[in-house]
């Protein structure tokens, strides 16, 4: 039984022995095959490393060391016509987004460290992945960065932390304070998905920095200059180790523009506090010398990204400090358009000096009564100038008919735009027995022709168109495309009417009278000065339907003047136009004193300048030697 017993425990024994043997055997053997192809996968990466692509290799390893940075120029500044700066650039730093080593799980740290939106960082990362751009240009997050972020992006930036923030030096736009010929100069901003779909603006990149109104983006090109890019080589730690390419930025062209600074603080000193613009231009060129639009804004708040907040409220601001009224706003002249009447007149044969009317305080006409503004009693041309009675011109304007009427004030430039270089102007509207067929489907009705007499009913005009007009007007019958740049290039040939200087002297003779023999503008008398000019009241809407209503206040009648001087031979016309002013004559001393600032400048100008006293040119040498002599000393 025992015997038994051991034999089965030994055999049992036994077979455990060889079990784990052979256990033993597999596992080594599986180490082996393990090691063998880890071996073989090395063996095959070191191949395709070394033999099958090496350059492929070697070049990914390049980018992996080498870091692209950009090095963007300044745009050119822009100069007043006496070389005096206007806008001018100022060095900031800016904060970018290098793509090469962008990881999408570092955004929302960057973001909470810098103050910026996580899921507007985000939104533009995307926008500039999905337009396609080159791997190697980086992605402008943050302009004008404070002290506090240049620390955390020094202490952030290296390879074990956020290797993708790059901060490149930038020159950043610097325009002058409370909105100096803001509307004039316009803003520079970044370029928007729009423009860039645009074929004009399709050579530049997205993040690029574009003019974007006024002269900023008319010379856009000029002011550009070529960005430059650095090549530098980087240690696993991001640090710049040494330059390897460094390709330096081109500035843009600086620009000198007609404007007088003097002039244009002067103007924008006048409109302060209301609404309005102001145009001043030498009518023998077309150079404007002043050009105002309030209220304005601060086109610094573009120089980088505008902030939505500062957005909205300039779009939200119910004076549309946005809109450069200068070129823009298209109001009825009111009586400023009697000149362009008594033209007309004049050279039709439709009036002669001997037209003299009955004003008793109005006219009826096709029967329907014109009120006059006063009772002027027996009036001629240069009486109806000089005291704007509106029963003269009711007349006038019935004697021409609205198609003759249309005719002259296409002649001085209205119902088209002057080709100023500025952005955005408007044309205006000059109505005719066309016009109206074309656009409503009508019939002209004589009646209608007695309120365009007058500057009112359909008819309205720029502040600009209005200089240029009367200042053709002045120089004989001669007008130059308004420019805003010296030495402007592709600039239309002057056009000339054959208009009767005889005429156009008994036109300015009564505007001579406007000003100098008791007229409506008064207010703009200068001594010394021989001014010439119009005032202009122009109805916003019935003042029967605006009493007793809430709209009264904001739907006042406009105020306009424009002057011109010296009479003879004139240098300089002013067109102002004071938005809700209720009186033409409440406009001309804006136009008065941007006047005697040109005056009082040139006169200062040609004053002669004090001399620098010479010291004569024996004082200047050095005495001559004194000789040598031998001298005895008493004791």
């Amino acid at each position: 039984m025992k015997l038994h017993v051991g034999r089965e425990d030994d055999q049992s024994s036994n077979t455990l022995l060889r079990d784990d043997a052979k256990g033993a055997s597999q596992k080594i053997a599986f180490f082996q095959y393990t090691i063998i192809a880890v071996f073989l996968f090395l063996i095959t990466g070191f191949w395709d490393l070394q033999i099958r692509n090496p350059e492929l290799y070697q070049e990914r390893a390049q980018e992996n060391s080498v870091k692209s940075i950009p090095v963007l120029a300044p745009r050119g500044k822009i100069l007043d016509r006496d070389g005096r700066v206007i806008v001018d650039n100022h060095s900031s730093f800016s904060l970018y987004l290098s793509r090469e080593n962008l990881k999408t799980e570092h955004l929302r740290p960057i973001a909470e460290g810098l103050n910026l939106d996580y899921d507007s960082l985000v939104a533009r990362v995307r926008r500039f992945q999905s337009r396609g751009a080159p791997q190697y240009e980086p992605i402008p997050i943050k302009e004008e960065l404070t002290p506090g972020e240049l620390a955390f992006v020094d202490s952030h930036k290296d390879g074990s932390t956020f290797p993708e923030l790059e901060v490149v030096r930038v020159q950043h736009r610097l325009y002058p304070r409370d909105g100096l010929a803001a509307h004039v100069i316009g803003y520079v901003g970044e370029i928007s998905e729009s423009e860039l779909d645009s074929p004009e603006l399709a050579r530049f990149h997205q993040g690029d920095i574009i003019g974007k109104d006024g002269i900023e983006r008319q010379y856009n090109d000029q002011l550009m200059g070529v960005d430059g890019q650095k090549r530098v080589e980087v240690d696993s730690f991001g640090n710049e180790r040494h330059v390897l390419d460094d390709k330096e930025a081109v500035s843009g062209k600086n620009l000198q523009l007609t404007i007088d600074l003097d002039l244009q603080a002067v103007a924008e000193l006048t409109l302060e506090n209301r609404k309005g613009a102001v145009v001043a231009l030498d009518p023998r060129n077309g150079e404007v010398l002043a050009m105002v639009s309030r209220p304005a804004f601060d086109p610094n708040l573009f120089a980088g990204r505008i902030r939505s907040k500062d957005w909205k409220v300039l779009l939200d601001n119910p004076d549309h400090p946005l809109l450069n009224r200068a070129v823009q706003a298209q109001q009825a002249p009111g009586s400023t358009f009697k000149p362009i009447m008594a033209l007309a007149g004049l050279e039709t044969g439709a009036i002669d000096d001997n037209f003299r009317i009955s004003c008793p305080g109005g006219a009826t006409f096709y029967g329907r009564f014109f009120k006059c503004w006063g009772k002027h009693g027996t009036v001629g041309l240069h009486e109806g100038l000089v005291h704007s009675c509106d029963t003269f011109f009711y007349n006038v304007g019935n004697r021409l008919g609205i198609d003759r009427i249309a005719q002259y004030a296409e002649m001085v430039g209205y119902g088209r735009k002057t080709g100023i270089d500025l952005p955005h102007e408007a044309e205006g509207l000059v109505p005719s027995s066309k016009w109206k067929i074309r656009n409503f489907r009508e019939r002209w009705y004589p009646s209608e022709t007695i309120s365009v007499a007058i500057g009112q009913g359909a008819t309205t005009v720029t502040p600009l168109q209005m200089a240029v007009a009367i200042g053709g007007i002045s120089i004989g019958g001669m007008w130059f495309q308004p420019h805003m740049v010296k030495d402007a290039v592709h600039l239309m040939p002057a056009r000339r009417a054959e208009v009767n200087l005889e005429n156009i002297g008994r036109v300015v003779s009564g505007m001579f009278g406007v000003v100098n023999e008791a007229g409506t503008g008064v207010r703009a008398h200068l001594p010394g000065v021989a001014v010439c000019g119009k005032t202009g009241t122009a109805q916003l809407a019935s003042n029967n339907l605006l009493k007793g209503t809430s709209y009264g206040a904001t739907h006042k009648d406009n105020a306009w003047f424009v002057g011109f001087a010296p009479c003879e031979n004139p240098e300089i016309v002013v067109a102002a136009l004071f938005e809700n002013g209720e009186h033409g004559q409440l406009a001309a001393p804006i136009v008065r004193d941007v006047l005697k600032a040109y005056f009082d400048k040139k006169a200062r100008l040609a004053q002669p300048q004090p001399q620098i006293a010479h010291i004569p040119t024996g004082l200047l040498q050095p005495p001559p030697p004194v000789p040598a002599t031998t001298a005895s000393v008493n004791p």
